[in-house]
């Protein structure tokens, strides 16, 4: 038989687990296979006023929240683009003939410059407002 805890947020089975918090409830597969195994995206567990486990929609970030989320979104998209610059200046440097032409390089410099900006945008933290990458990025060789 299978149980869930409010206290704990998990599941439990009566063959596996010895002890077991005061409060487990049994629960059926079929429950469980909806909450916890094929959690659609957005939903998070909540529970009833049984303790049973039930789907509810992830609470809305806060404006703080949101802002950190978008502060993350544009360091790991800075990240993920310094390798070409980095491979740009390296070859300059070797007197190699660069990957990128002029143009290109100035796009990225621009676009690493509007990502770093971003937060001081008027339109952050809406995603929508976001720099674009430019498409040309996405099929350079690493």
């Amino acid at each position: 038989m299978r149980y869930y805890s409010k206290a704990t947020g998990s599941t439990y089975l009566d063959t596996l687990h010895s002890n077991m918090p005061d409060d487990v409830v049994p629960i059926t597969e079929d429950r469980y296979l909806e909450v916890f195994a094929n959690r659609p995206l957005g939903k998070v567990c909540g529970h009833d006023d049984e303790g049973l486990p039930i789907l509810i929609d992830l609470p809305a970030l806060t404006p703080i929240e949101r802002a950190e989320q978008e502060r993350v979104w544009r360091d790991e998209q800075i990240s993920a683009i310094m390798w070409l610059r980095e491979r740009h200046r390296d070859q300059l440097d070797l007197n190699q003939s660069p990957t990128l032409t002029a143009d290109q390089f100035n796009e990225l410099l621009n676009y690493i410059r509007q990502l770093r900006d971003w937060p001081q945008s008027s339109e952050f933290p809406s995603t929508l407002g976001r720099p674009v990458k430019p498409e040309w990025i996405a099929k350079q060789p690493e």
